[in-house]
C-alpha cells in the first residue's frame, strides 16, 4: 500500500468524523436549550436519515456516471460544512428542519463514497479497512471531548464553527483519496430480486435495523441522557471520548476476531453487549457509572460495523454487492436511525430519556436473539 495514500485516507476519516462528532452528539442539547420539544427534536434528528435514504442512490449514480468520486466527495464535504454552519442563524422550528434536510443531502455522500474508495483500494493493493476506518473513531472521540469543553467555556454556538472549519480541512484530504470505487451502477430492483433469494439476507436487514438503529440514534440522545443524570457538557464530551475511543482497538482487532470466531458470532456478541448497555442506562445510573461503562461501546460499534459489512459482502452475489451494501446501509443508517430517532422524541415527551433507552435495549436484544437464530440455522444447514 502506498504510504501517502494510506495517510490521506486516515486523515480524511479523522477530520470528517471529527466534524460529525463535534456537532451531532451536542446538537440535541442545543435544540433542547433553545426551547424545542422532544417531538420536534425527534423530527429534526430523524429527517437526516430519511433524506440520506433517498439521496444516497443519487450520489452513487453520479459517481458511476462521472467516474469522479473524489470530486463528488469534496463537493459533499464542503456543502455539508456550509449548510451546517447556518444552524447558527436558525430560530424557527421549520428552519431547523430545512437545515437538517439540506445538511443530510450532502452528508449522505460522505461515508458511502469514502468507504467505497477505501474498500476498493485495500482490495487491490492490500491493507485492512478496519485499521483505516478506526481513525474516524479517533476523530469522533476527540471531537466530542474537545467541543464539549469548548461549549462549556465559550457557549454552544461554537460547535457550528468547529463543524464547518474541520470539514473544510477534511476537503483537502478528500481530493487526494484513491479515485476507484468497488461498486458498479446499482440496479436496486434487479439487485433486490437476487438478494431476497439469498438465505439470511432479509433477516440480517431486520437485525441491522434493530441493533444499528439504536446505535445511530444514541449519537443524538446520549448527551441528553448525561444531562438528565446530572452531567455537564464537558461530561458529555468526556463520555463520548471514552465511548468512541474504545472503538479504535476493537476495529483494529475485528478482522482477526472475525476470522477466528466467525462473522455471525462477532455480530451476536456485539448485539448483546449493545442491548445490555442500553438497559443499564435505562436504570438511571450516575454520570460516573455512565462514564465507566461507555468503554464497552467498542464491543458494539467497534465490532458490529466491520463485521456487518463483511457479512453482507460475503453472502451477496458478486454482481450485486454494491446493491447489497446500499440496502444494508439504508436499513441501519436510514430506516433504523430514522425510526429510533423520532421514537425517542415521542417517548421523551410522554416519559423520560430513561424510557428511550429501555426501548433501545429491548429491541437490540431482540436483534441479538435473531442473530443467534441465524447462527443455529446456518449450522443446521452445514450439518445436513
Amino acid at each position: 500500500m502506498n504510504k501517502r495514500t494510506f495517510l490521506n485516507m486516515k486523515a480524511f476519516y479523522f477530520f470528517s468524523f471529527f466534524a460529525i462528532g463535534g456537532l451531532f452528539p451536542l446538537l440535541t442539547v442545543y435544540l433542547n436549550d433553545v426551547g424545542l420539544t422532544g417531538a420536534q427534536i425527534g423530527v429534526i434528528t430523524s429527517i437526516g436519515p430519511i433524506v440520506m435514504l433517498l439521496s444516497q442512490p443519487i450520489w452513487g449514480i453520479l459517481s458511476d456516471y462521472t467516474k469522479k468520486p473524489r470530486v463528488l466527495l469534496t463537493i459533499a464535504v464542503i456543502g455539508t460544512g456550509i449548510i451546517g454552519f447556518t444552524y447558527l442563524f436558525a430560530e424557527d422550528y421549520v428552519i431547523f428542519v430545512t437545515i437538517a434536510a439540506g445538511l443530510a443531502l450532502f452528508q449522505s455522500a460522505i461515508v458511502p463514497l469514502s468507504d467505497s474508495m477505501t474498500m476498493n483500494y485495500v482490495s487491490l493493493h492490500g491493507g485492512n479497512y478496519g485499521k483505516i476506518r478506526m481513525w474516524g473513531a479517533v476523530g469522533f472521540a476527540l471531537a466530542v471531548w474537545i467541543m464539549g469543553n469548548l461549549s462549556d467555556w465559550f457557549g454552544q454556538p461554537i460547535i457550528f464553527y468547529g463543524f464547518a472549519i474541520v470539514l473544510f480541512m477534511s476537503a483537502f484530504f478528500s481530493i487526494k483519496m484513491p479515485n476507484g470505487t468497488v461498486t458498479a451502477a446499482i440496479d436496486l430492483r434487479g439487485g433486490m430480486k437476487q438478494l431476497i433469494k439469498v438465505p439470511g439476507f432479509l433477516l440480517f436487514l431486520l437485525i441491522t435495523f434493530l441493533v444499528f438503529g439504536p446505535i445511530m440514534a444514541n449519537n443524538f440522545y446520549f448527551g441528553l441522557l448525561i444531562q438528565f443524570t446530572g452531567g455537564t457538557l464537558a461530561g458529555v464530551g468526556f463520555a463520548f471520548l471514552l465511548a468512541a475511543g474504545s472503538e479504535v482497538p476493537f476495529m483494529h482487532w475485528a478482522g482477526n476476531w472475525i476470522k477466528k470466531r466467525g462473522v455471525l458470532v462477532i455480530l451476536f456478541v456485539a448485539s448483546c453487549v449493545s442491548g445490555l448497555r442500553w438497559l443499564f442506562y435505562a436504570a438511571g445510573p450516575s454520570p460516573l457509572f455512565i462514564y465507566v461503562t461507555t468503554i464497552i461501546q467498542g464491543f458494539s460499534i467497534g465490532l458490529f460495523v466491520p463485521a456487518a459489512l463483511q457479512y453482507v459482502i460475503d453472502i451477496a452475489p458478486k454482481q450485486v454487492r454494491g446493491t447489497a451494501v446500499a440496502v444494508y446501509s439504508a436499513a441501519g443508517n436510514g430506516l433504523g436511525a430514522c425510526f429510533f430517532s423520532i421514537s425517542a422524541g415521542l417517548i421523551m415527551d410522554r416519559y423520560t430519556i430513561l424510557s428511550v433507552y429501555m426501548f433501545y435495549g429491548t429491541l437490540s436484544l431482540v436483534g441479538a436473539g435473531l442473530t443467534l437464530w441465524l447462527i443455529n440455522k446456518q449450522r443446521a444447514v452445514k450439518v445436513v
